[in-house]
């Protein structure tokens, strides 16, 4: 008894009764906002605009078409999951409605896409620290919004199929796209639907596009290429060697971009990186004849950083391959010899070292003694 006589304290009553009664004054259920605007059905909406050549003029004298493809709106994923159309239109509640102030069509995207973040706060925050936003802010006004990549009535997701990802991009990237198509990866996703293939948004980002022309970016580019090329399964699946990223750490290139990334990440460099050697958007096989690194071509491209290097610059190149006695016979004799020579010649100093501090510890308690 005495327990619950303590828990039942006036304070505590008194608390409780005014959280309640706040709660009953700012709930929506109980708040008199004056007279609710009555909501209008979906139906009501698409009675007009399921209407064929339905378009308004905007007052650049640019048409704005607002038909609505009825089939096409209930496969979207709104509307799948009960959106309606005033949650993105909440200011339209019937008919006549208010005048549309925008100048051109284009002002009026920009300035409904805002409408997303209500839901996807998340996306839109991330947005905002894209490149995309900094076009945008620099006033080009073509960069792209929401529903430029996601559509407005009509929206999918995004990877359904996995290609449109890299095609929705594409519609502004025409030429990258295009490259992309014929590369290693873009051929296996668009012609094989290739799951495990990179897409655009895998290097890039989501929301939150990043500039990739940022020496930031450049020396960041060989772990996102490890992200996948040194997966021992995912390499494995294709007969690749997963050993491309830790053998490219320790080779000159490797050790150089990490010294910047570790101590100057902002400052531009031009030891080479994976994108400089295989391509960026166009990589292709390295047995592919057309391939940067084929043996065709790879004198050339050691060239770009390399004009002088000889006919032989690329028979001593170990690249991504680890050294054996087959390809490289002399540098792997080499590698044994030093491999060997270097702890021995360590461990016969550090055995110097010990003697000396014995023998001087000797010295000193000869002279201590009467």
């Amino acid at each position: 008894m005495t327990r619950i006589r303590r828990y039942l304290s006036p304070t505590l009553i008194i608390s409780s009764a005014l959280l309640l009664a706040s709660f009953i004054l700012v709930s929506p259920a109980f708040a008199d906002d004056g007279p609710q605007q009555p909501r209008l059905q979906e139906s009501e909406c698409l009675t007009c605009h399921s209407q064929p050549g339905l378009q308004v003029e905007l007052a650049n004298g640019e048409e704005l078409p607002l038909t609505i493809d009825t089939e096409r709106l209930s496969g979207s994923v709104h509307e799948r999951i009960g959106i309606s159309c005033d949650s993105c239109h909440p200011d339209i509640s019937g008919y006549p409605h208010p005048k549309l102030e925008y100048e051109t069509r284009r002002e009026l995207s920009r300035a409904f896409y805002l409408t997303c973040r209500t839901c996807h706060a998340s996306n839109y925050i991330d947005s905002l620290d894209s490149i995309h936003a900094d076009i945008a802010a620099a006033g080009q006004m073509e960069s792209p919004i929401c529903t430029d990549c996601h559509g407005a009535h009509y929206t999918q997701y995004p990877n359904e199929p996995r290609a449109l990802i890299s095609e929705t991009c594409g519609q502004c990237h025409t030429e990258i796209f295009a490259a992309y198509k014929s590369s290693v990866h873009g051929s296996a996703l668009i012609e094989q639907n290739n799951p495990d293939v990179p897409v655009c948004t895998d290097c890039h980002g989501v929301h939150n596009i990043q500039d990739p022309r940022t020496a930031l970016f450049r020396t960041e580019s060989p772990e996102l290429c490890a992200s996948c090329h040194a997966d021992p399964v995912l390499m494995a699946k294709y007969g690749y060697n997963s050993d491309v990223y830790s053998l490219y750490s320790i080779s000159w290139h490797g050790v150089d971009v990490g010294v910047y990334k570790a101590n100057w990440p902002t400052i531009w460099h031009d030891s080479a990186v994976c994108t400089d050697c295989h391509g960026v958007h166009n990589i292709l096989p390295p047995d592919n004849p057309a391939s940067s690194v084929s043996p065709q071509n790879l004198l050339a491209t050691c060239r770009k950083c390399h004009p002088d290097a000889g006919p032989n610059w690329t028979g001593a190149w170990t690249g991504h391959n680890e050294i054996s006695l087959q390809r490289t016979p002399l540098v792997y004799y080499t590698n044994i010899f030093y491999s060997s020579f270097v702890p021995f010649m360590l461990l016969l100093a550090g055995g110097y070292v010990l003697l000396r501090i014995i023998r001087a510890t000797v010295d000193r308690v000869r002279r201590n003694l009467p």
